[in-house]
């Protein structure tokens, strides 16, 4: 799907959910749409202030605590770093980020059998599932020639 499309796709999301999708908010999530490899907060800052030269590190904070609110984006907890999902609008589903260790590239995968198997073993220990975001931690195709 086309970066514009994933746009206009979150748009009509948050048109339906009663939100607003700011211009700094659009801009974060277009920063993020853009990149194969995951960006930290300062990286979006850096590429922000390109297009927002006054742009503050709270912009960038309050756009990705929204865009994560709304499951737009998955943060990379051991890299604290960010990409966005790639199923908009999709209720709580299991993300399973390939991460390349050499290049920092990101690609999320899902696998139904994994969500499941993880749904079970928290529902026997009554563990309430809020989300799912496993990171498998490699060497991507490229990075291996």
């Amino acid at each position: 799907m086309l970066v514009e499309q994933q746009m206009e796709q979150a748009k009509a999301i948050c048109d339906q959910r009663g939100v607003r999708m700011t211009p700094q908010r659009m801009m974060v999530f277009a920063l993020l749409l853009r990149q194969r490899k995951a960006q930290s907060a300062y990286d979006l800052l850096d590429a922000l202030k390109l297009e927002m030269p006054h742009a503050k590190p709270p912009t960038v904070y309050r756009a990705l605590d929204f865009l994560l609110e709304q499951g737009f984006i998955h943060k990379v907890e051991s890299t604290n770093s960010f990409i966005a999902c790639g199923h908009l609008g999709s209720a709580q589903h299991c993300s399973v980020l390939l991460i390349c260790e050499r290049c920092d590239a990101v690609v999320e995968t899902h696998h139904h059998q994994i969500e499941h198997a993880l749904n079970e073993q928290a529902q026997q220990h009554g563990f309430q599932v809020l989300q799912h975001v496993i990171e498998t931690h490699g060497v991507c195709p490229q990075c291996q020639s």
